[in-house]
């Protein structure tokens, strides 16, 4: 994914991109096309380009291990500064090039914001019930037989606080 940027007038660009997730170097849980949408702002002395991806990722679920696939969206801006000479910048989302610079590639930054997206949660659904602790039925599709527990008297007054406080929060 490489802009020429040399001959590139001041003002508003616009540029899409279809790239296998292999050709800029994604690996599992990515797979299939990447859709990157650019809008690319060339200043006198920066270029602004924002830059929005679309793909996919198959994802094991945190709390009942089922695999399903999800669509990642991946938004950036990055900030191009021209100089004379190529610096180093302590912002990830500020890049020094020189005013020489002919083009820019985004692969390794949508790479990288790519991989950011992934969640830290990864759930099949929001209201994924998981497995049972003790019989390791998938709470989603069928209800386990475990004998339940029984509640400590001492934790009573606790667990009557808590579905107070619940009551509450679902009453607002």
């Amino acid at each position: 994914m490489d802009i020429k940027i040399a001959n590139l007038s001041l003002g508003q660009h616009f540029f899409d991109f279809l790239e296998k997730v292999e050709d800029i170097e994604l690996k599992e849980p990515f797979y299939g096309i990447i859709s990157t949408k650019v809008i690319l702002n060339k200043l006198s002395d920066q270029i602004i380009a924002d830059v929005c991806s679309d793909l996919f990722a198959e994802f094991e679920c945190d709390r009942c291990t089922c695999k399903f696939e999800k669509k990642i969206k991946s938004d950036y801006k990055m900030i191009y500064m021209m100089k004379n000479d190529e610096s180093e910048s302590d912002d990830t989302n500020v890049t020094f090039i020189n005013r020489e610079t002919d083009k820019i590639s985004l692969n390794n930054d949508v790479r990288e914001f790519a991989i950011l997206s992934i969640p830290m949660k990864k759930l099949c659904k929001d209201d994924c019930k998981g497995l049972c602790p003790r019989c390791g039925v998938d709470l989603n599709f069928e209800e386990c037989k475990c004998q339940k527990e029984e509640i400590n008297p001492v934790w009573l007054p606790l667990i009557e606080n808590k579905d107070k406080l619940n009551n509450k929060k679902r009453n607002r």
